[in-house]
């Protein structure tokens, strides 16, 4: 390997470091791909696909235990933490397998070991046995974020976890305590709620999802609560104190200072972009408030130099991480690409679902854009009932003038996939006039998109 010359070498196996090196590939370049333990990175391994596999099973046991509702009656339930730690695993496993499988098929070197840009054209490999030295001409970065630890909160992964521990608890906790109402936080507050543990979420900040549209956001807080999930919002966690069998911790809320006795705590405020070791500074990348600076084609401030998903510090989701690895392999390879990002889809596995894309109606009002709001609710659509989850609402931000929509904001069963047509409806520039009028199938969820679309042209021919 040592004398070959590679067109591209990504540094990192997750969905943004596979994705480019296909798509590297695909344009006819000769691809190497380095990863230091399983690929599929972060989202495969230890997060969207884990965690969405503990969501399903979860799912499950909440419908089980409301069978009588649909007249079906099951006379004893129980409850096998071990059988859904295995079936995550396998999942797992198998996604492992057709990643490995896309990179053979797509002739792409997979070699194992940690790499490090040691020249502008040159990555060096290391493992415990060996050191390689590769040419290239494009370097892409890929190496994505890990868990943002809290000063004197390190996690031990026994009594104060991060994202990772928790997908590997062998029990159950009593109680439970969760710093921090992201994304991370309430997926995991929904997970433990469902398989049994009393769970306390802290926010910092004034809600949960801080960068949702707050009428959502606020929505899901208060399904929270009727699910027994205490929500403090606006509370800081000031110290956390070992007893002998359990933890007190020290919170300062809006009513004053309060104690909790937990068994367990989970540290979910956030990733940072992982570059740690990569030698970049040495080599002259420039690095910005914590993050690889890039620009909208995925360059560094090094030309051939790219680097995509979290560790820019950007939107840290997987399926953009995607896209930013297809623009930058396709720009290695000669290509002229750059992104966009203003439809972007995310979505946050609860219980129900919440999904958003575009603008809310907070970050509308702060452009000074007049806008309308169409809105419907999920009780009243014949499918929801039908399943038993008729919770939440389909949100509509439109341009007042236009009709133009903004964006769409879904809490509700399966809103991570109907939130698909909205943001389609949004890259094409669509009205809610013609989601409105666009026939849908009955019964079905998406007729409350529908619906949501028909309120706003209501409000927009009235005036109002």
């Amino acid at each position: 390997m040592e004398s070959e010359v590679f067109d591209v070498i990504v540094i990192g196996g997750g969905p943004g470091g596979y994705t480019a090196a296909v798509k590297a590939s695909a344009l006819g370049g000769k691809v190497a791909l380095v990863e230091r333990s399983a690929l599929g990175g972060t989202c495969l391994n230890l997060g969207c696909i884990p965690t969405k596999t503990l969501l399903k099973s979860t799912e499950v046991l909440e419908t089980v235990k409301k069978a009588k509702d649909f007249g079906v009656d099951i006379s004893q339930v129980e409850v096998s933490l071990e059988k859904m730690l295995d079936r995550k695993q396998a999942i797992i496993k198998r996604l492992n397998t057709s990643v490995e499988f896309l990179m053979k098929s797509n002739k792409i070197r997979v070699i194992r070991g940690e790499g490090k840009v040691t020249r502008v054209n040159e990555v060096t490999i290391t493992t415990p046995s060996e050191q390689t030295v590769l040419k290239t001409r494009n370097i892409i970065i890929a190496t994505g974020s890990r868990p943002t630890a809290m000063p004197g909160l390190e996690p031990d992964g026994h009594w104060i976890m991060n994202s990772d521990h928790a997908l590997r608890l062998s029990n159950i906790p009593t109680d439970l305590l969760i710093i921090g109402g992201g994304a991370i936080g309430v997926e995991f507050a929904s997970i433990y709620q469902k398989l049994g543990a009393k769970v306390t979420l802290v926010e910092a900040m004034d809600r949960i999802l801080p960068f949702a549209d707050g009428e959502v956001s606020n929505a899901l807080k208060q399904l929270m609560t009727r699910e027994k999930i205490a929500v403090l919002t606006e509370t800081k966690v000031l110290g956390v104190h070992k007893l002998e069998e359990s933890l007190l911790v020290n919170l300062e809320t809006p009513k004053g200072l309060k104690e909790i006795q937990v068994d367990n705590v989970l540290v979910a405020v956030g990733r940072r972009p992982d570059y740690d070791n990569l030698g970049l500074l040495e080599i002259g990348v420039k690095v910005e408030k914590g993050k690889i600076a890039v620009n909208s084609k995925m360059e560094t401030s090094i030309p051939n130099i790219y680097a995509i998903g979290d560790v820019t510090g950007g939107i840290l989701l997987a399926h953009v991480a995607s896209t930013e690895g297809t623009v930058a392999a396709a720009n290695a390879m000669g290509g002229q690409k750059s992104i966009n990002y203003s439809v972007v889809p995310s979505c946050i596995y609860t219980s129900p679902e919440l999904a958003s894309v575009g603008l809310t109606e907070e970050q509308a009002i702060l452009k000074e854009i007049e806008v309308v709001i169409g809105r419907s609710q999920f009780i009243s659509s014949g499918k929801a009932l039908a399943m038993g989850e008729n919770k939440g609402l389909v949100k509509f931000v439109a341009e007042a003038s236009s009709g133009k929509i903004l964006g769409v904001h879904i809490l509700g069963p399966q809103a991570t996939s109907i939130i698909s047509e909205a943001a389609l409806a949004l890259k094409l520039g669509a009205t809610v006039e013609d989601v409105a009028e666009t026939i849908h199938a009955h019964p079905s969820l998406p007729e409350t998109l529908m619906e949501a679309a028909e309120e706003a042209v209501r409000l927009i021919n009235s005036g109002k």
